[in-house]
């Protein structure tokens, strides 16, 4: 008898530990604007595009910069997430590498060469609100 208990109680056990891991929801790395970007760090950064990334929770798409003394500095840049974007208007087509864009948002903290993606201006002179913060207002220009 006692030894039907405890297999009773071990498979409860088992069946509630497994359980409790079939309903955990995996928890994904995403962080508010402020916690990665500087507002005090605007930028204005003209380049081409040279990578897309379209995918949630936000979009990255990289810019080569060229540098006045020749070089090229390969900049990220954080979007909205795809659902957003296309609701308003920004398909991926729009950033597909080759393209010349300037990107105005705000630096990383962090200091490395990503930002977050406020207005993309085209070489048409379009304009398209891009960014990961729809409340927080783009640099000025």
């Amino acid at each position: 008898m006692r030894t039907r208990l405890r297999r009773l109680a071990l498979i409860v056990g088992v069946l509630a530990a497994l359980g409790t891991l079939g309903t955990a929801t995996p928890v994904l790395a995403h962080h508010s604007f402020s916690a990665e970007f500087d507002i005090t760090k605007p930028v204005n950064i003209k380049g081409t595009v040279t990578e897309l990334q379209w995918r949630n929770p936000h979009i990255w798409f990289y810019v080569d910069v060229k540098n006045p003394d020749g070089t090229v500095t390969n900049w990220g840049f954080s979007g909205g997430p795809p659902g957003l974007l296309l609701r308003v208007g920004v398909h991926k087509e729009a950033l597909k590498p080759g393209t010349i864009v300037i990107v105005s948002g705000y630096r990383a903290k962090d200091g490395s060469n990503n930002a977050s993606a406020g207005v993309v201006t085209f070489e048409d002179g379009r304009n398209v609100f891009a960014g990961s913060q729809q409340d927080v207002a783009p640099p000025k220009r």
